[in-house]
């Protein structure tokens, strides 16, 4: 079966997971405090605290994390964060969206203006390149010392509610409808899989290939720069690899 993500986009977010995991906890906190100052703090009322819970617990976030997380925005203390979404081209017009969680919108729109502008790309409309992309849900699975069977995996993934299954060096991707995403990865944890992370990402219609070393180089820099900042949640893009 063919997976909807490459592997190019699926190495450069686990290496960002494997060596900022504190980071991780950090911006899913936020998105909890989102969450929960606009639907309160019970997840049985509040669907999208219920879902953000499950991506906390399916990224191993602590249970101590969430409860004092919740706890904290209910009490309304802390910062008042708010969820921004911004679209826009990297180097050889590759489509990018980037999903922040901020308390200071004009220095968080700014940062990331100016990611863009640097690394040769620039800031585009609302819409502009989100009608290329599709919401998904992915299961990572991590199997760094072979002993995982592709094919019982990949026929467990599919009972468990998968659509699609995908391979390559000891990474098995797993793709699934949104409101699926959680109940597939807590299926393959209760087999015994290790699961590096679950989520709901967006996955990109076409890719596009950079033809040039410079242009390659710029691309990958504007990408570190997205993910390293602390207000940017996500960084979704259609690039595919360089063409050198």
């Amino acid at each position: 079966m063919s997976g909807h993500s490459k592997w190019a986009n699926i190495k450069h977010k686990k290496e960002k997971t494997d060596s900022q995991r504190a980071k991780v906890f950090t911006k899913i906190g936020k998105e909890l405090m989102v969450a929960v100052k606009e639907g309160g703090p019970d997840p049985a009322s509040n669907s999208k605290l219920r879902d953000l819970i499950q991506k906390a617990k399916a990224n191993n976030v602590p249970n101590d994390n969430i409860e004092r997380t919740i706890k904290k925005a209910q009490g309304n203390t802390g910062e008042n964060y708010e969820e921004i979404t911004y679209e826009g081209y990297g180097p050889a017009g590759v489509a990018i969206i980037v999903k922040a969680t901020t308390d200071n919108r004009n220095r968080t729109a700014g940062n990331v203006r100016s990611y863009f502008s640097k690394f040769h790309g620039n800031m585009g409309q609302s819409g502009s390149v989100s009608f290329m992309f599709t919401d998904k849900g992915v299961v990572v699975i991590q199997d760094e010392d072979g002993e995982y069977e592709e094919d019982k995996l990949m026929e467990q993934a599919l009972e468990a509610g998968a659509e699609d299954f995908s391979a390559d060096d000891g990474i098995f991707e797993i793709t699934t409808d949104p409101s699926d995403v959680y109940a597939v990865a807590d299926t393959l944890k209760g087999l015994g899989y290790n699961v590096a992370s679950a989520e709901v990402t967006m996955i990109p219609s076409t890719y596009t290939t950079i033809d040039g070393e410079e242009e390659c180089k710029f691309m990958g820099l504007l990408l570190d720069k997205l993910e390293e900042d602390d207000d940017v949640l996500d960084v979704y893009h259609n690039w595919e690899n360089c063409d050198r």
